[in-house]
């Protein structure tokens, strides 16, 4: 095998925890107006295409305020701007309709491709669009009447839903439908955020030339909270694009989006790296004010014992005593939110063996099945290689398949680091599983 092989596959295997993290999950994907003025759109088309063929549900919401500008100038009408909102008179939504539609068969016509040489051969990719978004007018700000301007007031996330279930991929235009009949013109901003709203999604992808958020001293920021985002966003001009971009994003985390990723069109692939790397490309903007994993202090005591009693009662875990927890609470990482403990777990070093226990990993009954329990194993994984460890290990009675799932591989006793062995409970009969840490 070459170089160039062994590559790719070394490539393929480290992103493949996160095809399997993402499969199924719900992306909303905001293009502005200016993807389309140098053939972006086609890379992108294909990059979608692929998230589709991996089982992600995806949303395409697309702007057109670059056409709409430059067909307007042709026409001799200069736009019409209040707040950065267009003053949508009936010739203008006229002629958003009209670029809208254009927009939309290019981006159908891309995503129907299946000729020989192209990223799309042998694909296929069912694509719907429809009045999935309700709209009402803005209406008059500060004695300017904004005329066909609308804002959302419904998105039928239902319909939506049902045809993600199927395979297909949605486009959804600025455009809204009243309950009059009228159209109006929409902000793609504000339409890709309240549509990833209402889908619950678990992601909304905010696209622009700029390759990541920048702090104030013009460094590219990787991860922000929701909180430092608002604040960013204030510090730029009220019609600046990217100010309601931001604003968009933070709106949609506060209404039950997981995250917001800011990535950039003019970088081929970045929609890949993003998801499928470890670090990303771009910016990643969550909510961590509202829930967060930390290190266990000991005034986390009550709430862990409390956590963990029930799987304790009915044997999933070993029984500790508030005396040991206080002992080993150094060990302990928590899922925090909003005040509250709803996960914890607990990594136990064994000095001289560059190994590590994995144990007491539980989550709160009503939170199961929403990722916390990967996210503290992140956590974890990512404390051991901090301390150089390279092998985890994890006894178990009843979760042996959530372990293997996660890249842990059967063992027995004899794989344990030797202090361990001397303390395994053979009455218990736990399954052994080791999983081997690759460098980050």
């Amino acid at each position: 095998m070459n170089t160039s092989s062994t590559d790719q596959v070394a490539w393929f295997r480290h992103t493949s925890p996160y095809i399997h993290a993402h499969r199924g999950k719900t992306l909303v994907i905001m293009l502005d107006g200016s993807v389309f003025a140098d053939e972006s759109y086609k890379r992108i088309v294909a990059d979608v295409t692929l998230l589709n063929s991996l089982g992600l549900k995806t949303v395409l919401v697309f702007g057109v305020r670059h056409d709409v500008e430059h067909a307007l100038a042709l026409s001799g009408e200069p736009s019409r701007l209040h707040h950065g909102m267009r003053v949508t008179d009936e010739h203008a939504m006229e002629v958003v309709a009209q670029m809208a539609g254009a927009l939309r068969a290019r981006l159908e016509a891309r995503f129907s491709m299946a000729l020989p040489n192209s990223p799309m051969h042998h694909s296929s990719v069912k694509v719907c669009s429809g009045n999935f978004v309700t709209a009402r007018p803005v209406g008059v700000l500060d004695g300017v009447d904004l005329c066909l301007t609308g804002t959302v007031r419904r998105v039928d996330a239902q319909a939506i839903q049902s045809l993600l279930e199927q395979g297909f991929v949605v486009l959804i235009p600025p455009i809204g439908c009243s309950l009059t009949g009228e159209l109006f013109n929409l902000s793609a901003e504000d339409t890709a955020g309240a549509v990833a709203a209402s889908l619950r999604a678990d992601k909304l992808i905010l696209y622009d030339a700029l390759p990541a958020l920048e702090n104030a001293d013009g460094k590219p920021c990787r991860e922000i909270t929701a909180q430092e985002a608002r604040h960013l966003a204030r510090t730029l001009p009220p019609d600046s694009e990217r100010r309601r971009k931001l604003e968009a994003g933070c709106r949609a985390l506060e209404q039950g989006v997981r995250r917001v990723h800011w990535i950039s069109w003019k970088r081929d692939g970045a929609i890949l790296e993003e998801l499928f790397t470890r670090d990303g490309v771009g910016t990643l903007i969550t909510d961590e004010s509202y829930e967060q994993v930390r290190t266990a202090t000991i005034e986390d005591v009550s709430s862990i014992l409390e956590l963990i009693r029930p799987l304790e009662e009915s044997g999933v875990l070993v029984r500790r005593s508030r005396e040991v927890l206080e002992r080993e609470i150094d060990h302990f990482i928590i899922d925090e939110r909003d005040g509250a403990v709803i996960g914890c777990a607990a990594l136990h070093p064994f000095e001289g063996e560059n190994a590590a226990e994995l144990a007491c990993v539980a989550v709160r009954p009503d939170y199961a099945g929403q990722g916390r329990g990967e996210r503290l194993l992140a956590r974890a994984e990512r404390l051991a290689r901090e301390r150089g460890i390279r092998r985890l290990f994890v006894l178990t009675t009843q979760t042996a398949h959530w372990f293997i799932e996660h890249g842990f591989e059967p063992a027995t006793p004899d794989a344990l680091p030797v202090t361990r062995q001397k303390t395994y409970n053979w009455q218990r009969n736990s399954k052994v599983f080791v999983k081997t840490l690759e460098d980050a």
